[in-house]
């Protein structure tokens, strides 16, 4: 998905209580300034989008600081902003009135917390920035390939950048800045979005499908630049007819042992939604999005 290019005004409407710090969200364009402490920065991309979309937020003086650490708190608080948390579960860890606790009783509620020690102002390392990254995103990927770090896996996936060539060993204790975090947080921010419309997808095709007559019929939807969709009937003679985007379909049952869709992102081939339909006739259908195909 293309990052919005165009400039992007927000009105001062909250303040966003993040890592200890009242920071305001930007009233003005985030392209306007040439004088912003990221403007040259190598994740000014990310940065500007983190802003647009607003999961992260600039300090009180106008400054997104990213080559400062990022603590506990500030990346919990992007996390619950893009699963866009809403219910809370109790936190006893912070008391009440404290800055962070409605923020952690949402993460708790969403899973964000588990096996995590609550320190809102506590600078995270990578391993435990994937730790809360795989605590955020469990509903939606699932657990982790077995033999995996949380950091090791994130590298693997491509969320989060191996040691350059030349440079000492990949470290999981080693410091994230924002700017790092902004650039992890783009890639949930983009899977979410992805995962979001390759259910849609997903179920304008299970509403197309009836069976009429001895036949299995359907449709795949047209889809987009960033999805490909694709249906495949796997039938008794173990042959495989093939479907995708804007097709329709008329199959004899009687040929039919199963059937499957998918929506694959085009880029990365990561998979935004896998069904399966294992007892047609019966058009009861099962979900098996999970890990990355990669």
């Amino acid at each position: 998905m293309q990052i919005l290019k165009g400039y992007m005004s927000v009105a001062v409407a909250a303040l966003v209580m993040t890592g200890g710090s009242v920071w305001p969200v930007c009233s003005k364009p985030v392209h306007a300034a040439t004088s912003l402490d990221y403007a040259s920065h190598p994740a000014r991309e990310a940065i500007i989008f983190a802003l647009q979309k607003g999961y992260m937020w600039k300090h009180s003086d106008g400054r997104f600081y990213p080559e400062k650490q990022i603590t506990q708190g500030q990346f919990v608080s992007s996390l619950v902003a893009i699963r866009g948390v809403k219910e809370t579960t109790p936190v006893t860890q912070l008391p009440d009135g404290h800055w962070a606790k409605t923020t952690y009783e949402r993460a708790a509620k969403a899973g964000i917390l588990v096996d995590v020690t609550v320190d809102p102002n506590r600078p995270l390392t990578k391993e435990e920035t994937a730790q809360l990254v795989f605590n955020a995103w469990k509903p939606y990927r699932g657990e982790k390939k077995n033999g995996f770090t949380n950091t090791g896996a994130l590298v693997t996936w491509g969320w989060m950048k191996p040691a350059p060539k030349g440079q000492p060993q990949f470290r999981e204790d080693l410091p994230v800045t924002r700017g790092e975090a902004a650039e992890i947080l783009r890639y949930l921010w983009n899977d979410k979005y992805q995962l979001e419309l390759g259910e849609k997808y997903a179920f304008e095709f299970h509403k197309s499908l009836k069976v009429e007559n001895g036949y299995f019929i359907g449709k795949v939807p047209q889809g987009d630049k960033l999805l490909y969709l694709n249906a495949q009937i796997f039938t008794k003679n173990n042959s495989v007819l093939g479907f995708e985007n804007g097709q329709s379909f008329k199959v004899p049952i009687s040929l039919i042992k199963s059937a499957s869709f998918t929506a694959t992102n085009r880029l990365d081939s990561s998979n935004a939604a896998v069904y399966f339909y294992t007892k047609i006739p019966n058009l009861n259908r099962e979900k098996n999005t999970k890990q990355f195909s990669r």
